[in-house]
């Protein structure tokens, strides 16, 4: 019997059982669809990571106070900052790889406008910060570098905090003036939406300059942190060298002491959620691999069936000479098709159900080529390995018990 003779027995028989051969290969498809539209939920949570870390700005390095030692004790990290407005300009200042530098100070405080208020959280920030944190105004503008030098009562407001304070109202906010614990504040201007980051929401904060953050709230020289913007992220590591010299040297550290200031590296956390995402997608494959194996063990299920109800008829082949090989041929062929098909099928509900995706997250195009083939490939090896017992046992049948059975 030839391939072609094979293979049209085999469809043959598949058709009689339409029914049967769909619910067989339902194991299959669903199999193909979870393996890609986990690899689309994979690479999906990489692009919005990706594209948040990447939105507050991919060279930024952020400077927090360390862990300071009082007595022989240590006060463990953050307890007491270590860093001043001095620390801030000797980097701006000394550091070559480093673009721009802004202080932070940040408090929670009670913001009112007419009749609305809220309490959120107030940065202290310099006038280079839109330029680190990639900020774009909606209206008005940033506070100006001569209005951090003089302390300047003005703000800037997030998009939700605008939404909130200025609730009902009609007024244009730009030049308005809101309270901010107890204290007027000239509205200079209003931020785009940025979006949450981790625990902070961006959309919610009010900045005002640094120096005026200072003045109200730490009523000293020290700040919370220090936002550094490398001038490129390929220069990244050099400038975090740099920093760390300037602030040693600053605070006067032996060599033999530890730093008492630490840096984050934008690109570390990155990389640190994009291996996250890449576990996690791993994890979700596993998962959906094993869908297929329940749709292959379907597949011996049924195929084991068929050579039952097909006795009679294997008795009949062999005794016209049929050999093994042959017969074994065309159970492993229903057993493939079955598989292939399975596949096929899947890959293009995934499809569907992948471009729907992409379409709400609007994170581009979240099909994996690599994942498609590998789910088929995976699909047709099940549909072999598990049409392997069925076929053998169906190959050893004797034509004269074959025959003879009921």
């Amino acid at each position: 019997m030839m391939f072609l003779e094979i293979f049209r027995v085999a469809w043959r028989s598949i058709r009689a059982n339409k029914m049967r051969s769909f619910l067989t290969m339902l194991g299959i498809i669903i199999g193909v669809i979870a393996v890609i539209l986990s690899s689309a939920i994979g690479l999906g949570a990489k692009a919005s990571v990706t594209k948040q870390v990447e939105s507050l700005g991919s060279n930024i390095l952020t400077v927090m106070p360390g862990a300071l030692t009082v007595g022989g004790v240590s006060r463990g990290f953050g307890a007491v900052s270590t860093l001043t407005v001095a620390d801030a300009n000797a980097i701006a200042q000394q550091d070559p790889d480093v673009e721009y530098v802004s202080p932070m100070v940040t408090a929670n405080e009670q913001v009112v406008y007419g009749g609305n208020n809220l309490n959120t959280s107030i940065e202290g920030t310099g006038a280079d910060y839109p330029a680190i944190r990639n900020v774009t105004l909606a209206m008005g503008r940033y506070f100006l570098p001569s209005e951090v030098q003089d302390a300047a009562n003005v703000a800037v407001l997030g998009s939700q905090a605008y939404q909130t304070l200025f609730s009902g109202v009609a007024a244009d906010p730009i030049g308005q003036t809101i309270e901010i614990g107890g204290i007027p504040f000239t509205v200079v201007g209003v931020a785009a939406s940025q979006g949450a980051s981790g625990f902070a929401n961006q959309d919610d904060a009010i900045a005002i300059p640094y120096t005026t953050a200072m003045n109200l709230f730490s009523g000293g020289n020290t700040v919370n942190e220090i936002l550094v913007a490398a001038k490129s992220p390929d220069v990244m590591d050099r400038a975090q060298l740099e920093i760390e010299s300037t602030l040693r040297a600053m605070h006067g550290l032996a060599p033999s002491q530890s730093d008492d200031f630490q840096i984050v590296n934008q690109a570390t956390i990155l990389n640190a959620l994009s291996g996250v995402s890449r576990i996690l997608t791993l994890l979700l494959d596993g998962i959906s691999a094993i869908s297929l194996l329940v749709g292959g063990i379907g597949i011996m299920n049924i195929m084991l069936v068929s050579v039952t109800e097909r006795t009679r008829e294997i008795g009949i082949r062999k005794a016209i000479g049929a050999t093994r090989r042959v017969i074994s041929a065309q159970f492993i062929t229903e057993a493939t098709l079955l598989s292939v098909a399975g596949g096929v099928a899947g890959l293009i509900l995934a499809g569907i159900g992948t471009a729907i995706m992409s379409k709400i997250t609007g994170d581009g195009n979240l099909f994996s080529p690599a994942a498609a083939a590998a789910s088929l490939g995976f699909s047709i090896a099940v549909g072999l390995i598990f049409g392997v017992y069925p076929a053998r046992k169906a190959a050893r049948l004797k034509p004269i018990d074959a025959l003879r059975f009921e």
